[in-house]
């Protein structure tokens, strides 16, 4: 019974974090879109240009916040189910790291067109990211190659977890 209180509480406390979240998003969806036509009404030139870009960023940026917000709301809430399992750390890794490695590679190109822009010697950093993302992109095909063996393993967690996909829809 005590359990079931703590296991309760820790959901309580995801879905507010979904909230919490997915607001963040929302908010820097609108200083992306304030950004963005700030450089509209200051006429479109290089400058605003340099502003259009660090926008998208702020808007890569609310798209990891609204998609960790989705992720959490359906494994943690919806579905009621804790990451344990091979199949749903996969599946749950993926969803994350699909957006993440996407949000940090226009990161990197709107750092690349600001070092481009104002210092060339800038540079260094957004290589280093591309350089980190990289290696994040192989990690994540070793780990899903790994985890690949172990899933067969457990055919019937890979069952219950499509199961659990089709009630969402």
């Amino acid at each position: 019974m005590r359990l079931k209180r703590v296991l309760t509480g820790f959901g309580i406390v995801q879905g507010a974090m979904a909230v919490l979240f997915a607001a963040a998003s929302v908010l820097l969806t609108f200083v992306a879109a304030r950004t963005g036509w700030e450089a509209v009404v200051d006429g479109l030139d290089v400058d605003g240009a340099q502003v259009i870009i660090e926008a998208v960023g702020l808007l890569a940026a609310a798209v990891v916040a609204l998609q960790i917000a989705q992720t959490i709301a359906e494994e943690e809430v919806i579905r009621d189910v804790h990451v344990s399992a091979p199949t749903r750390v996969r599946r749950f890794l993926s969803r994350f790291l699909v957006v993440l490695v996407v949000a940090l590679v226009i990161e990197s190109l709107v750092g690349t067109f600001k070092a481009l822009h104002e210092d060339v010697r800038l540079l260094l950093y957004p290589a280093a990211l591309l350089a980190a993302i990289a290696l994040l992109l192989v990690a994540w095909g070793v780990f899903l190659r790994m985890n690949r063996s172990v899933e067969e393993l457990e055919p019937e967690a890979m069952q219950e977890a499509k199961e659990e996909d089709r009630k969402l829809q």
